[in-house]
């Protein structure tokens, strides 16, 4: 489950230029988890990341335009021994930050089994997403990655079929003219 919500967060990509805190008891879980993936790409290291990337390579050129908008990448993930090892509440510390009117709760799933994920965007005014937040939630593990900046949809549908980024399909005026005449 962990590996699906970063490959769709960074798939999704952007989130705001306000970034999320997370509480100071999450910042702590490492040190009791038997596993865990803490990635921070801050504005700098994602320049310089698209200065490793080629303008002259059709991949690597779509990739970088979509690293342009990007401001930074926040991954946290932690995989516990045993249930209860960290508190559901700390999640709702961060779950309450997107319950301002800019935020949408675009997915939620509760189990009775305990796992929980949700999906937060935030879209601007003029249609271009602004935010993406990804909560995944089970008894003994949980990831959250929370991308901010600005990336266009058609950007990101460029990069399907690159990097291990699935296609996307997103419906255009030409996408139905194709094969018709």
């Amino acid at each position: 489950m962990r590996f699906v919500t970063i490959l769709y967060a960074l798939v999704l990509a952007p989130v705001c230029a306000q970034e999320i805190r997370l509480p100071a008891s999450l910042e702590k879980l490492a040190a009791k988890a038997e596993e865990s993936v803490d990635v921070t790409l801050d504005s700098h290291m994602l320049k310089l990341t698209s200065q490793l990337l080629s303008s002259s390579d059709k991949d690597e050129s779509k990739a970088k335009k979509a690293l342009a908008g990007l401001e930074n990448i926040t991954v946290r993930s932690y995989r516990f021994a045993n249930e209860g090892a960290y508190n559901p509440a700390d999640l709702d510390a961060v779950r309450a930050q997107l319950k301002m009117p800019d935020w949408s709760r675009m997915v939620g799933v509760k189990c009775k089994s305990g796992d929980n994920a949700d999906v937060y965007l935030k879209v601007m005014p003029d249609g271009a997403i602004a935010g993406v937040v990804i909560i995944a939630a089970e008894p003994r593990e949980f990831t959250m990655v929370s991308i901010t900046g600005r990336l266009d949809l058609a950007q990101l549908a460029g990069l399907g079929g690159s990097y291990h980024i699935p296609e996307l399909e997103l419906d255009s005026p030409n996408r139905g003219a194709k094969g018709a005449k």
